[in-house]
């Protein structure tokens, strides 16, 4: 295989980034709101915080075990296939959910929440799209770009659900969240579209072909796995963005109810987790660039590093607020937001440095199956932990998660394409 030419390389990247910018921004929207619903919805249909977790935890276990099949669309069709099917599945889920509603059926409901994070996959896969024509030296600001403008739609997302509630409620009448599935439905087809007609021409199959690997095999979740043990830089960004995710999840699954108990009037609940909830998230993606550039600057492991101290943080502040501490749970729900973003950045950039355009969808599919799967253990146990502890002890468990990164930052990282990310 040969490498050939490709006209303005710059010119396709800078078409490529204005497309994934757009379509964060309207799918941030659906998977906000479908943050904010999750955990009420399924308490509402239940009557128990252990079960809500099930909402969040099979959120992002949908996110996680859709790239299995994702991987093999985006091997034969480029990134434009598997972000397109992941929005595509997400517009069942919420169809799945609806559905549950009208039925009252709870365990509908957890398996429609399990398709609809597919709407998750495709965002964070969308962060991979933006580095497969990013030069080196970049890769992490054009990474960053993209995780930030997941901000704008992701901070609205939250606070939209009530809004899509009343409307909803007002024109059609019906159950509670049936508004805020069939905003996320609209979103999501939209997102689609937008993908489908101008990711165009696709960044990966470009890459390839700029790289001379248009012949090479196709590649699966086990390809990827091989990679990660083989590749210290590979494991490192993979455990890295695995226990980040865990953290996160963890924490922010049960905010929502945590704030719930302790209001006076819990019908007014929704509408301050929105305001919470979008601050949290502004903090996961608001200052992606600063991180991409530090990424860029000074390597992967000094921004991972940074990020395992501000998750720790993020736990202490948001685990000794009072369930009435909004202002002390904001704070904390922020930090966690940035500890996040740092690990997310950092790994991304970590991961994709470290191996060839032809290795990347396998690899970076691996990456975020075992992220997602990390999260769901978060969010399965995250309800068990506030049930029969309390909100303080799950954050205090969360942040011994946390540490478990440092074996791997003390270690050498590094990889036959990342001797530019090692510190």
């Amino acid at each position: 295989m040969t490498a050939t030419a490709h006209p303005d390389t710059t010119l396709l990247q800078r078409r490529v980034l204005r497309t994934l910018f757009a379509t964060q921004v309207i799918g941030g929207l659906a998977v906000g709101i479908g943050i904010a619903v999750g955990a009420l919805l399924i308490e509402d249909m239940t009557g128990s915080s252990t079960y809500a977790g099930l909402a969040q935890s099979l959120f992002v276990g949908g996110s996680a075990l859709v790239v299995v099949p994702a991987v093999r669309v985006t091997e034969r069709y480029g990134r434009r296939g598997g972000l397109a099917f992941g929005y595509a599945c997400a517009v069942a889920g919420t169809l799945v959910i609806i559905t549950a509603i009208h039925l009252d059926n709870a365990l509908v409901a957890v398996l429609g929440y399990f398709l609809l994070g597919s709407a998750s996959f495709a965002g964070l896969q969308s962060r991979y799209a933006a580095a497969d024509l990013a030069p080196a030296a970049k890769r992490g600001s054009h990474l960053a770009i993209v995780v930030w403008a997941t901000t704008i739609g992701s901070v609205v997302g939250p606070s939209m659900a009530a809004l899509a509630e009343r409307w909803w409620s007002s024109a059609f009448g019906g159950p509670a969240y049936v508004g805020s599935m069939a905003a996320i439905g609209v979103l999501c087809v939209v997102t689609a579209l937008v993908i489908g007609v101008f990711l165009r021409p696709d960044p990966l199959l470009t890459a390839r072909e700029i790289s001379g690997e248009t012949d090479a095999p196709r590649r699966s979740i086990a390809d990827g796995y091989r990679t990660a043990k083989s590749n210290p830089a590979v494991r490192t960004g993979v455990v890295a963005a695995a226990l980040g995710h865990f953290v996160m999840v963890g924490v922010m699954a049960m905010t929502a109810l945590h704030i719930k108990h302790g209001m006076a009037d819990p019908e007014q609940a929704l509408s301050v987790v929105g305001v919470i909830l979008g601050l949290h998230i502004g903090g996961m993606y608001a200052f992606a660039p600063v991180i991409g550039r530090l990424v860029d600057r000074n390597g992967s492991r000094p921004v991972l590093v940074a990020g395992t101290a501000v998750l720790v943080a993020a736990c202490a502040v948001a685990g000794t607020a009072p369930a009435d501490g909004h202002v002390r749970i904001t704070i904390g729900l922020v930090l966690l937001g940035i500890g996040w973003s740092a690990m997310t950045v950092a790994s991304a950039a970590l991961v994709t440095g470290a191996v060839t355009p032809a290795q990347r969808p396998s690899t970076q599919g691996f990456s975020d199956l075992v992220m997602g799967l990390a999260a769901m253990g978060a969010g399965i146990a995250s309800g068990p932990i506030v049930e029969y502890a309390s909100y303080g002890m799950l954050c205090v468990f969360c942040a011994v998660v946390t540490l478990c990164v440092v074996p791997f930052l003390m270690g050498r990282i590094s990889g036959p394409k990342a001797a530019e990310e090692a510190a």
